[in-house]
């Protein structure tokens, strides 16, 4: 995928806003700008979830892609007499890898720099293999006490990785936060290609970008129970199973660069999804198959069963090093997964229906 100088603009501008759960909203406003030329409407809720429209027919089904804008974290618990701070996880943060990283908290009067204290291995215990658990972890953002301390930062303020995105080849990129800002990316461009061929479709669309994913999927279950669209093709990162040392035979064969993964059973719409897995056949966009069998981890599980039901399917972009600052992903899957979108929806009828029995 060749990025123009607008897309690629707005791929860096997502990626490196920080927006850890329930602190999304300087990520959601990147995201906002960027469609409000574009879309006939824009929405948002109490909690900063935000939906992008395309008004065709009154009378025509609603589809609506999704994504989720949340990044996990880490937020300060406590700030103890000589300045350091001890903290908690956001979302699904491994403890395991956080020691010894830059790091920002984002406060009131700025961003402040910190280190994950790591003692130096000529000083650890050699007896003591047990690991690190983030009651363990604590910051220093060099204060000399506690008064120091608060007055640069407060209990309650939200910390991300200082890591940023980069390139390791023309195609694969890496960074912090492709989970699932990536996916924002995506629906952000399918719902630009499909205002730019607004004259083809038959259907009306909604592109939500919801908050708090990685805590329950909260955000995308208040919007849709507003918005109740008729149809839904969630998208997220899945896990690529490439890598050394991952049971495919426990965890799927998924390959980075082997285009986005099609989701089968729990959630995902046995109707939606052969459509969806048609639609692919139909334009020779390359897809691989996952198997679900009780939740997909994903916004999916909270969109479906709202109100009287949403059909909905998932179609995932593989990643490797998930939950990590490292996360890596390929272009050419981005660009498969925004071709299939816009294909999905364009394939739709303004009548289309999606039940279970005839």
């Amino acid at each position: 995928m060749t990025l123009s100088k607008d897309e690629f603009s707005f791929l860096e501008s997502l990626l490196i806003t920080p927006s850890p759960t329930g602190y999304e909203q300087a990520g959601q406003t990147v995201w906002v700008d960027y469609l409000k030329p574009i879309a006939d409407e824009v929405l948002t809720d109490a909690y900063g979830s935000a939906a992008a429209r395309l008004q065709v027919n009154p009378d025509a089904i609603t589809v609506m892609i999704e994504a989720h804008c949340d990044e996990i974290g880490m937020v300060v618990q406590h700030i103890d007499d000589q300045g350091f701070l001890w903290i908690q996880r956001i979302g699904g943060s491994d403890p395991t890898i956080a020691r010894a990283r830059k790091v920002f908290i984002h406060g009131e009067k700025g961003v402040v720099t910190g280190t994950i204290g790591h003692t130096a291995i000529h000083l650890q215990d050699r007896d003591n293999n047990k690991p690190f658990a983030w009651k363990d972890l604590f910051i220093d953002i060099g204060a000399a006490n506690r008064e120091e301390a608060e007055a640069m930062v407060r209990v309650g303020d939200p910390i991300t990785y200082s890591d940023d995105f980069d390139f390791l080849t023309e195609d694969m990129i890496c960074g912090r936060a492709l989970d699932n800002r990536i996916g924002g990316f995506v629906i952000a461009q399918a719902f630009k290609r499909l205002a730019e061929r607004k004259d083809e479709l038959r259907v009306n669309v909604l592109a939500l970008n919801a908050v708090q994913e990685e805590i329950g999927g909260f955000g995308a279950r208040m919007m849709s129970y507003r918005l109740m669209p008729d149809v839904a093709l969630v998208t997220d990162v899945t896990h690529a199973t490439d890598t050394p040392g991952i049971n495919q035979k426990e965890h799927g064969r998924i390959l980075l660069g082997g285009g986005p993964s099609v989701t089968h059973g729990s959630s995902s719409h046995p109707k939606v999804v052969k459509h969806l897995t048609d639609v692919a056949t139909k334009h020779e966009i390359a897809i691989q198959h996952e198997a679900s069998s009780v939740r997909t981890g994903t916004d999916t599980d909270s969109i479906y069963f709202t109100r009287q039901g949403i059909p909905s399917a998932l179609t995932s972009l593989p990643l490797r090093y998930m939950h990590s600052p490292v996360e890596t992903a390929s272009l050419k899957d981005v660009s498969k997964l925004i071709d299939l979108m816009e294909a999905f929806v364009l394939s739709l009828q303004a009548d289309q229906r999606f039940n279970a029995l005839p």
